[in-house]
C-alpha cells in the first residue's frame, strides 16, 4: 500500500450500478485515504462491503437496499460483483473486502493514533484479533472488544447495552462483525451517537484476523473461488446459503448484465 501522506485524497467516487446496488469504483488504497481525510475533518461514515448474499437480500427488501445504498462508501467484497461491473462496461478497479480493510484501516489508525473497537465474533475471538492486529501494528490502540450474545438485539434493552459500551469507549474506527443486516442496522444506530467515527460492517473479518477461521489462499481470492474454500471449511453452515440461494442469484445477475451489454 502506498503511503497515504504522499498520495492525493481521491475525489468522490464514481458509483457504479450493479443490479439494484450502487458500488463505489475505488481501490483499497483509495478507501483508506478517503477514511483518513474524513476522520481528519471530523466527519464519520459507514462502509458496507456487499457480496452476492447482501445483494440478494437487498434485491428482495427495499429497506435493506436503502441501508446499503445510503452508506458513505459501498465497495465490492464479492468477485461476482466485480465481474458484473465489467460485463456492464463500467468496471470497478478491484475487490475490496472487510477482511482486508480490518488490516489496512488498523494500520492507518496505528499511524494516526486513532482508537479502534472490535465488535462481534464468539467470546474470546475479538480479544485474539486485537492481539494479532497489535502484534502487527504495535502502536494500535484497541479501546474496546465486545462479543454480544447472539440474541442481543431481540430487545431494545439488549441492543442499548451493546451500544452504550461502544459509545463509552469513544473509538474513531469500529469494526462490526455480526453479519448482514444485523451489523449494519446496529451501525446505523451507532452513527447517531458517534457521528465522528467510521464504521465497517466486516462480517467474518474479526475471526479471520484472529486466525480462528481460515481464509482462502490468495489465488482463490483473486479468481473468485474464496466461497468454495469457505464451503469446504463450513459445509453445514454455508451449503444452503451458497449453493441454493447465492449461486442462482449470481448466475442471474451476470446473465442480466451480459444481456444488457449486448443490447447496448
Amino acid at each position: 500500500m502506498h503511503d497515504p501522506a504522499q498520495v492525493p485524497v481521491p475525489a468522490a467516487g464514481r458509483r457504479v450500478q450493479v443490479g439494484l446496488v450502487g458500488v463505489d469504483a475505488l481501490t483499497e488504497d483509495e478507501v483508506v485515504r478517503r477514511v483518513e481525510a474524513e476522520l481528519e475533518a471530523g466527519r464519520g461514515g459507514r462502509i458496507i462491503t456487499p457480496n452476492i448474499d447482501i445483494c440478494r437480500a437487498a434485491a428482495k427488501d427495499p429497506a435493506l437496499r436503502e441501508l446499503v445504498c445510503t452508506a458513505e462508501l459501498v465497495v465490492t467484497d464479492g468477485m461476482p460483483l466485480v465481474w458484473a461491473a465489467r460485463l456492464l462496461g463500467t468496471p470497478v478497479p478491484e475487490r475490496v473486502t472487510g477482511a482486508d480493510l480490518i488490516w489496512s484501516l488498523s494500520k492507518l489508525a496505528a499511524r494516526r493514533g486513532w482508537p479502534v473497537y472490535l465488535l462481534g465474533g464468539p467470546p474470546g475471538v475479538g480479544r485474539k484479533a486485537a492481539d494479532e492486529l497489535t502484534s502487527c501494528h504495535p502502536r494500535l490502540k484497541v479501546c474496546g472488544v465486545q462479543a454480544p450474545p447472539y440474541d442481543f438485539d431481540a430487545t431494545p434493552e439488549g441492543s442499548a447495552r451493546v451500544r452504550r459500551k461502544v459509545v463509552a469507549a469513544r473509538p474513531r474506527l469500529v469494526f462490526v462483525g455480526l453479519g448482514f443486516p444485523r451489523q449494519d442496522r446496529l451501525i446505523a444506530d451507532l452513527r447517531e451517537e458517534l457521528p465522528e467515527a467510521w464504521f465497517v460492517g466486516c462480517g467474518a473479518a474479526i475471526a479471520f484476523a484472529a486466525g480462528t477461521v481460515s481464509r482462502a489462499p490468495g489465488w482463490m481470492r483473486r479468481t473468485g473461488l474464496e466461497w468454495a474454500f469457505r464451503l469446504v471449511c463450513e459445509p453445514g453452515r454455508l451449503a444452503r446459503r451458497y449453493l441454493v440461494d447465492d449461486l442462482p442469484f449470481a448466475v442471474r445477475l451476470l446473465a442480466t448484465c451480459l444481456a444488457g451489454r449486448v443490447r447496448r
